[in-house]
């Protein structure tokens, strides 16, 4: 296999001298482009269906290779990253994702910039024949997907390093998959914090401060915060079943408990609209909680949660539709009583 490579046989980081007529399918010999790269893998492709006991020579000639980046040439190593590339997006057989990844972790290799600027151009070239989430899914194989970081110098290795790097290689598809998984454990650590001290019964006082520091650290949107504090609370109810006397109870003690932290967070029309929504998605995905959507709002309301112009323009222009029709017949009592009390002030 390493014939087909460099042409020739090697010894490392060259080909040996004197070997005779060059291999007419020598990646290393060739223009760095994917176009003229792509017959080699074809080529590779033939000899291993044909003869499958060379799966496992191509597989430690890769590694080999691999491990040994520094010895190439800048050039032959991006021909070997389009080789790479190209090989996994025509699904060559033998060439498992840990084969490539994992030999690139060598600390020199890392430390001198040459295994980022590999994996760049790997996937700049896998990129234009497949889908992102077909990248996602090869480094996910080759136990990469949550490791990303490890391609990068210790200088550049942070969230806005990955960022600068590959918004500047015009990468930004996996810029934002990155940001968002970084966007998404955030919000689960905050969760996972909040959930343990409402379940420890911690002052209100004390989770109000955790909640604005992971606000502050984290610079999570207001939005997510009032769907997470919602989630958390009503997670934290000890439900009964279909009794639902005993779940409206339990539902409105929560929310008159905690009534201080949503309106700490709730500081806009926007947010408590925000609320209402996440309410109203809670009622109508679980069955045992459809009747209790008039009495959370009206709860809310009393606790000064949600202002009257909130549940009016709910009421009136709300606009999921999930559960609507039967939340608004069953909320018409209240916003009548409301509206009666406007007329009257």
């Amino acid at each position: 296999m390493q014939v087909v490579f460099t042409g020739g046989r090697t010894q490392p980081g060259t080909t040996k001298p004197d070997e005779g007529e060059r291999h007419p399918y020598s990646i290393i010999d060739c223009e760095p482009t994917r176009e003229v790269i792509l017959p080699s893998v074809i080529y590779i492709q033939k000899i291993l269906r044909r003869r499958p006991f060379l799966i496992k020579n191509l597989e430690n000639v890769m590694r080999r290779f691999l491990q040994s980046l520094e010895l190439f040439e800048e050039n032959e190593r991006k021909k070997l990253a389009i080789f790479t590339a190209l090989a996994f997006s025509q699904k060559l057989s033998g060439l498992p994702p840990e084969t490539v990844f994992q030999p690139l972790l060598k600390d020199n290799l890392v430390s001198k910039g040459i295994v980022l600027s590999f994996i760049t151009d790997f996937f700049k070239v896998y990129l234009v024949d497949n889908s992102l989430d077909d990248l996602i899914s090869i480094l996910k194989r080759g136990k990469m997907e949550e490791n990303l970081l490890e391609f990068f110098p210790s200088a550049k290795r942070s969230a806005e390093g990955f960022s600068e790097h590959f918004t500047k290689e015009g990468l930004i598809p996996l810029v934002e998959y990155n940001e968002k998984k970084i966007f998404e454990v955030k919000l689960k650590e905050m969760k996972s914090a909040l959930t343990t001290q409402i379940a420890e019964e911690v002052d209100i006082s004390e989770v109000i401060d955790t909640v604005k520091q992971r606000v502050k650290d984290a610079k999570l949107p207001d939005i997510e915060i009032v769907r997470i504090l919602w989630d958390v609370l009503m997670d934290a109810v000890q439900w009964s079943g279909k009794n639902q006397q005993q779940n409206a109870n339990s539902a409105l003690r929560q929310v008159k408990t905690w009534a201080q932290l949503l309106n700490t967070f709730c500081t806009s029309g926007k947010l408590e609209l925000e609320l209402v929504y996440k309410v109203q998605m809670q009622c109508y995905e679980d069955a045992k909680l459809m009747k209790l959507f008039p009495e959370i709002v009206r709860s809310l309301y009393d606790q000064d949660v949600l202002a009257e112009d909130t549940i009016l323009h709910w009421f009136r222009k709300g606009t999921n539709p999930k559960g609507r029709q039967t939340f608004v017949k069953a909320l018409e009592p209240f916003v009548k009583w409301l509206e009666e009390a406007e007329e009257e002030e």
